[in-house]
């Protein structure tokens, strides 16, 4: 949950949010209270049906910032996204991908997942519409989190 600050200047309330390291702008004129943002990793997926729409272009560059680290990658002509976790050995790979398939079974959205030697790789992007969805940004922040702990 990003804290928000607020600042004035002579007509306006600015809005400004610590997002990624450093407080960035976010609106002007909101109300003394605003909900905070919510990351990427806080929300949840939601049921999506054949007919949904992929992200357009503008919401790829908003989402993919908060997983910077995530390569978005075209296989077969689907957008994905992948990245690829280090670790010590191969127990500790094999440890980190049960973790993510139990959380891929909690959000019902499941990614490719290529366990070896020393690493992890997982690649989400949503089976029923080919392509990315909002639910890829939110696994992928939640994956980067699990890594994390």
């Amino acid at each position: 949950m990003a804290p928000l600050r607020p600042t004035r200047t002579r007509h306006k309330k600015h809005w400004y949010a610590y997002i990624n390291g450093s407080w960035q702008g976010i609106a002007e004129g909101l109300p003394e209270y605003a909900p905070p943002v919510q990351s990427l990793a806080r929300m949840k997926c939601v049921a999506c049906n054949r007919d949904a729409p992929t992200v357009s272009d503008s919401d790829l560059a908003e989402l993919h910032p908060q997983v910077d680290k995530w390569e978005v990658v075209e296989l077969d002509g689907i957008k994905r996204l992948t990245r690829t976790y280090p670790f010590g050995d191969f127990a500790q790979a094999l440890a980190f991908t049960e973790k993510v398939g139990r959380l891929a079974e909690e959000e019902g959205h499941h990614p490719a997942l290529l366990t070896e030697w020393g690493r992890t790789t997982v690649t989400w992007w949503t089976h029923k519409i080919k392509g990315l969805h909002r639910n890829d940004f939110i696994m992928a922040a939640k994956t980067d989190e699990l890594y994390r702990t």
